[in-house]
């Protein structure tokens, strides 16, 4: 990475895109256009970057967006889901830098612990009444960890959500994947080392903005 330039993967739909940060899990925003995406991404440095802070990494003083790849999206993009594995993902990892990208992953789920657990029991309802509160989100953040693990090959019972040392086992289980270096092959299914990074950093980081974002003021 050059210092100041972030490389950018930018998928998208007629209706929905996300501009996605290839080198910062996490760090992917969406809007109706490539455009409003990008301009999502950029102003979202503010959050992200004590999330980098966490992981003892920090981020460019004056971050430079550079679009490198342009794939259409599918489904799951229409879906708002950042689906899309690009070459970049594909390329090999070695040992350091997949450290590096593990660690942004747990710095994004010490985050989302964070913010739930200060957030208050009913979140404010979105524009249609509707929404997760608190317990619910975090049910399905974990529950979707779990869901991850088919694609890191680990199979383990479903944790208690409610129980720390439960979601803690699950998530070094699965940081023990994302460690290994990568030749940048899949690592049992679809999904690659780099790809699986960015996703399951992006989905803690979403909900933990969304519930910070929906908390009465």
């Amino acid at each position: 990475m050059t210092a100041g330039r972030i490389e950018v993967l930018i998928e998208s739909t007629p209706k929905k895109a996300f501009a996605s940060a290839l080198d910062w899990p996490g760090w992917s925003r969406s809007g109706k256009t490539p455009e409003a995406a990008l301009a999502s991404l950029l102003a979202y440095v503010p959050r992200y970057a004590p999330v980098a802070k966490l992981a003892g990494l920090a981020l460019p003083d004056d971050p430079r967006l550079e679009v490198v790849a342009t794939r259409e999206g599918d489904a799951s993009t229409e879906f708002g889901v950042p689906s899309v594995i690009a070459t970049r993902d594909r390329t090999r990892l070695t040992t350091a830098e997949a450290r590096r990208r593990a660690d942004l992953v747990a710095a994004a789920w010490r985050s989302f612990e964070r913010v739930a657990a200060a957030a208050p029991a009913e979140l404010r309802k979105g524009p249609r009444g509707g929404g997760r509160d608190t317990a619910r989100i975090i049910e399905h953040v974990v529950a979707s960890d779990h869901g991850y693990t088919r694609e890191l090959g680990i199979k383990l019972p479903a944790p208690d959500p409610t129980e720390r040392a439960s979601v803690g086992a699950l998530h070094e289980a699965m940081l023990a994947v994302l460690r290994r270096p990568s030749d940048g092959s899949p690592i049992a299914k679809r999904w690659t080392t780099a790809y699986a990074a960015r996703r399951i950093a992006w989905h803690a980081l979403d909900h933990a903005w969304e519930i910070e974002d929906r908390t009465p003021a």
